[in-house]
């Protein structure tokens, strides 16, 4: 089992096995503040900071048969105990949360982290109804807000989901244009269906332009950096100079929204072919924008 499902179990193990969904999310993210590491990121969502990753662990447990989802809450029924299994570090934070915020309800828990995070207030529903005029001031002034026109690019590798949405938010991206060939991946919340979804829950539009992406089978044997620019010098000259209209459509979004990230998979910008599309964008007539990879 992963470490980080043992984290949720033990979580509940202290609660005495049951948990509110909105406590759980909130006291998991009041964990993951301890950690060095966190075994969870957090994304600003509509009652405050929520992790998809913990809440798909949560289904998966579910079917597994050691928790059961009664709407509201979520029981553990697995008999085991998994406290005992944790680092100490991290059974010590698990005690101090109890310690700190056991007695807290769900809108106390979030008015907690809304004070002290600010940051994942920004797209909450309940905001005005449980933080004072300046407390809401506060919120304001950490909300992304910046209008600059900026060309982002985007990888997902070695980062979570949620790391990958925050980026896009403090960044404050309006739109963002998955150019891979085939939008799948095996990395959980990455293929096309579930980006989408969960770019549109924090306000992203998500489009696809397949056009400019790269076949998969042009992608095998990249061992080295000259591998990676004799493939994207193909690149520019069996795609990039055929897909023109695409590419005015990218810029055109960009014009009319602003900030956009075009996104693939690869961390390293040189190693993915969202550089040399986003070159060619810029080389377009009326483009006098920044180019930045985030």
């Amino acid at each position: 089992m992963f470490y980080r499902r043992k984290i949720i179990l033990a979580l509940l193990e202290i609660f005495d096995g049951e948990l509110e969904k909105i406590r759980l999310q909130k006291l998991l993210f009041l964990f993951s503040q301890k950690q060095s590491k966190s075994a969870y990121d957090f994304i600003p969502y509509k009652y405050g900071c929520y992790s998809y990753s913990a809440a798909a662990d949560l289904a998966t447990m579910v079917q597994k048969g050691l928790l059961i989802d009664e709407m509201d809450t979520i029981t553990k029924i697995d008999r085991a105990s998994y406290l005992k299994y944790l680092k100490e570090s991290d059974q010590n934070h698990l005690v101090e949360v109890k310690r700190l915020y056991g007695a807290m309800d769900g809108n106390a828990l979030m008015r907690h982290t809304y004070k002290n995070y600010p940051f994942f207030a920004i797209n909450s529903l309940k905001a005005k109804d449980l933080l004072s005029d300046q407390e809401l001031k506060t919120v304001a002034e950490v909300r992304p807000a910046n209008q600059q026109t900026i060309l982002y690019t985007i990888g997902y590798e070695g980062i979570s989901l949620e790391e990958y949405i925050n980026r896009l938010i403090r960044n404050n991206v309006q739109v963002l244009v998955d150019v891979r060939k085939n939008p799948l991946s095996m990395k959980y919340g990455f293929s096309k269906s579930l980006l989408k979804r969960f770019c549109e829950n924090v306000g992203i539009q998500y489009v696809h332009f397949p056009e400019v992406g790269i076949e998969s089978d042009q992608r095998q044997e990249l061992n080295c950096q000259k591998d990676y620019d004799d493939l994207f010098m193909r690149y520019k000259t069996n795609n990039l100079n055929k897909t023109i209209l695409v590419q005015s459509a990218i810029f055109n979004i960009l014009k009319s929204s602003k900030r956009i990230a075009l996104t693939c998979f690869e961390s390293n910008i040189c190693q993915c072919h969202r550089k040399p599309l986003a070159e060619a964008i810029a080389a377009l007539p009326g483009f006098s924008f920044q180019i930045k990879h985030i």
